[in-house]
């Protein structure tokens, strides 16, 4: 059984592969009309733009981190970079203590903060982190 949505779609499966398709659509498109430029860390009309889902959470962080970082200190993080088990153990200690959740980033960091290619790559990656890989961005 499935939540109502706006697809109409009753299958779990079906609407999970809906809205992973039509959010990475939305981040590209975010990324080629260079919305990102023009909002501020820290706006929740940026998180509605991006996040329309119930969950995604991680993914909408993970993109907003890049924007944040891309701004304040001209660099952004290769997602490809960062592998999944680390991260996520990284993040469920950071709450205690965030030195391990800085090192993994940091070793990830990255110069090209404009990059299309590398922003696709990491809009597939931090999917994949959490269990969607059935669309490739660049083909999207």
């Amino acid at each position: 059984m499935t939540l109502e949505n706006k697809p109409g779609i009753t299958d779990s499966v079906e609407l999970s592969k809906a809205e992973e398709k039509i959010s990475k659509k939305k981040a590209i498109e975010l990324f080629d009309k260079n919305v990102f430029d023009k909002l501020k860390p820290g706006s929740c009309e940026a998180l509605f733009t991006i996040h329309k889902f119930l969950e995604g959470n991680g993914r909408s962080m993970r993109i907003w981190l890049d924007l944040a970082l891309k701004k304040e200190i001209g660099k952004a993080i290769d997602w490809s970079m960062v592998d999944k088990e680390d991260y996520f153990m990284a993040m469920e200690r950071s709450t205690v203590k965030d030195i391990e959740i800085k090192h993994v980033l940091r070793e990830a960091l990255i110069d090209d903060i404009n990059d299309r290619e590398i922003y696709m790559k990491g809009i597939d990656h931090s999917y994949y982190y959490e269990g969607y890989a059935e669309f490739k961005a660049e083909e999207l």
